[in-house]
């Protein structure tokens, strides 16, 4: 994303790869119980597993730099160059410690331990409270989580149409993707309504505009990332708070399932997952109060 779109293009650009991985979400829940009962599940996953291979020689062939690719013109590779942001300069080899001496990768790892482990719990966790609440079949909680999925999938693409709109009216870039993560997060806090909806229909609306807001979310803070860090440690950050985001949500999944053993109810964790991006929120506001050049402690 860094290298390919302008800093106003570049969270709509997020939204549309992260609709993507929805639509697989989409088709998952749907067709996999159907391969699980004709074809068993050991052959489930490897049939799921190796369609991986598909997308690794996809971007093997076709994937390169604007700079060295055959069919950019001069006029789409200007267009995007001018619309970069001038950030600090990265030594020519940065050691994984070095990272933490920016603001703004602090400011991405809380996101990444607070917000971002929600979406693993809607993975994991959705299909067994539409099956606790409303006592659904396999084939219906499929049905209703591929509607999750696809009611998502529209809030990465709003998420990142809005930054790159507020920016073409003259908007700052750091006014512009505050505003856009602020409404994302509040769109996320009905969620805590999601145990008492007493329909399913309404039970997924919720959940799903929170998941919306979630992917909008998302799209506007990995171009935070991109927006205040060279482009040399961009994807380097990424990974860690790609990795910051599991090992955390390995934990909150622990800690989901202690409540509901001891609970069997969903009503505080939806709960907590309803403050955690205006918190999140708060903490990049404190650690970056602007998006542009990237500062160090």
């Amino acid at each position: 994303m860094a290298e390919w779109f302008p800093v106003k293009e570049r969270a709509l650009a997020t939204g549309w790869f992260n609709a993507g991985t929805n639509v697989g979400a989409i088709l998952c829940p749907v067709a996999v119980p159907w391969m699980f009962q004709r074809i068993g599940w050991q052959s489930t996953f490897y049939v799921t597993g190796a369609t991986g291979f598909l997308w690794v020689a996809a971007w093997w062939l076709i994937y390169d730099a604007p700079a060295k690719h055959p069919k950019v013109s001069p006029a789409e590779l200007e267009h995007i160059l001018s619309g970069q942001l001038a950030v600090a300069e990265a030594p020519a080899r940065i050691g994984w410690f070095s990272l933490l001496g920016y603001r703004a990768v602090w400011a991405y790892i809380l996101a990444s331990m607070l917000a971002a482990p929600a979406w693993g719990f809607y993975q994991f966790f959705l299909p067994d409270f539409l099956d606790k609440r409303f006592s659904l079949s396999l084939q219906a909680i499929g049905w209703w989580t591929g509607a999750f999925f696809a009611v998502a999938a529209v809030g990465g693409v709003a998420g990142g149409w809005l930054a790159g709109r507020l920016m073409g009216r003259g908007w700052s870039v750091n006014a512009a993707r505050k505003c856009s993560l602020l409404i994302c997060a509040l769109a996320v806090v009905p969620v805590f309504l999601a145990p008492f909806a007493p329909g399913v229909w309404l039970a997924v609306l919720i959940v799903g505009v929170a998941g919306s807001a979630h992917q909008g979310w998302s799209a506007n803070l990995f171009s935070v990332v991109s927006d205040t860090m060279p482009k040399e440690t961009i994807s380097s950050v990424i990974g860690l708070g790609g990795f910051i985001c599991y090992f955390t949500g390995g934990f909150v999944n622990g800690i989901t399932g202690m409540i509901l053993d001891k609970t069997g109810s969903y009503v505080y964790v939806f709960a907590y997952f309803s403050g955690m991006y205006l918190l999140s929120l708060l903490g990049i506001q404190l650690l970056v109060p602007k998006i542009g050049m990237s500062r160090t402690k």
